[in-house]
């Protein structure tokens, strides 16, 4: 497959010269501010938003390959990013749709993809809650939204990030039950959005098992749901149904709990092309800043984030590029 000009500029933007996506992500809003509120116990205020993505992305971007942000608190963060680091920009509202079923999505009412280009989005990323299992109107709603995405972004040369993640009404998502069905959910979820009608470039996928239900694994919390060959067996059966580059979200796991998942994936044998990854880096630093401000965050994210950072970016060791899918050469360090 070839990338139009545009594409292809915006994907290597956020990539190392590997070819592979080791990016940051400080998107979160609602999650965010309940988690800040909940330490601080008072409200937050625009201001304090800003100042939490502007400092972790000041540290973390000499880090990563790019950052993942919101138009909302987030554009003051991105002119405070690294250089070596590209920009992908949300464009879903925060949450989603709790009115009806099927956890419907929507756009933020004052940007587009040419807004967001505009604003210096080297890529567009979409948040899709989905489960293959839902009834089928609610599916179709969703089929036909992301369609449309795909050809905004088409229309604006401008590379188009999915990301779904599964759920089921009713059932933990974190618990035993749930973690017997993601791998078919993940599985099924990234063989319907690989699909050429979508105009994905890039799926941002959960890993297809609960690491903490996988037997012998360092997360194993005494239940098992697959043992470490069949978890294996579904990292490579998720994997073997993706026709486009597909990157991990940590999905607000722990950072031991995260980077062991991608080391199970470098073992399976998995061509995964990075990561997205969020809170296993700056989460446990909430507190921190809630309770002892801004310069006792930045100390802690100078310490521990870009530890938490550097673990995941030693696992992508495995990682595998994406030049070799849509047929792009490796950017070469130092020419011009």
């Amino acid at each position: 497959m070839k990338l139009t000009p545009g594409k292809l500029r915006g994907l290597k933007a956020v990539s190392n010269d590997r070819g592979v996506i080791a990016a940051a992500a400080m998107d979160q809003r609602g999650s965010l501010r309940k988690a800040l509120a909940k330490e601080k116990g008072a409200e937050v205020s625009d201001a304090m938003m800003e100042e939490f993505k502007s400092l972790v992305t000041e540290v973390l971007t000499p880090h990563a390959s790019a950052i993942l942000l919101d138009p909302e608190w987030g554009l003051p963060a991105s002119k405070r990013r690294a250089r070596n680091a590209g920009l992908l920009l949300a464009y879903e509202k925060t949450g989603y749709d709790k009115t009806g079923p099927g956890r419907l999505p929507d756009l933020l009412d004052h940007w587009s993809c040419r807004r967001l280009k505009e604003a210096g989005a080297d890529c567009l990323k979409i948040l899709l809650y989905y489960t293959p299992t839902d009834p089928k109107p609610v599916n179709d709603i969703k089929h036909a939204w992301v369609e449309r995405l795909g050809d905004e972004c088409r229309a604006n040369d401008l590379p188009f990030f999915l990301e779904f993640v599964g759920y089921e009404e009713g059932v933990d998502e974190k618990g035993f039950d749930f973690a017997k069905k993601k791998p078919y959910i993940v599985t099924e979820s990234m063989r319907e959005f690989t699909k050429e009608r979508y105009g994905v470039d890039v799926m941002k996928v959960e890993v297809p098992v609960n690491m903490k239900f996988v037997e012998g694994a360092r997360a194993y919390g005494g239940r098992q749901a697959y043992s470490k060959q069949e978890a294996m067996k579904w990292f490579r059966e998720a994997a073997s149904v993706a026709t486009k580059p597909f990157i991990y979200l940590s999905a607000g796991v722990s950072n031991a709990e995260f980077t062991e998942a991608l080391e199970l994936a470098g073992e399976s044998g998995v061509k995964f092309s990075g990561v997205l990854c969020g809170r296993a880096t700056w989460k446990d630093g909430i507190p921190v800043y809630a309770k002892q401000g801004a310069e006792a965050f930045r100390r802690w994210l100078q310490d521990q984030g870009v530890k938490n950072i550097n673990n995941v970016n030693d696992r992508l060791k495995a990682a595998s590029s994406w030049h070799l899918i849509y047929e792009a050469e490796p950017t070469m360090v130092g020419v011009s």
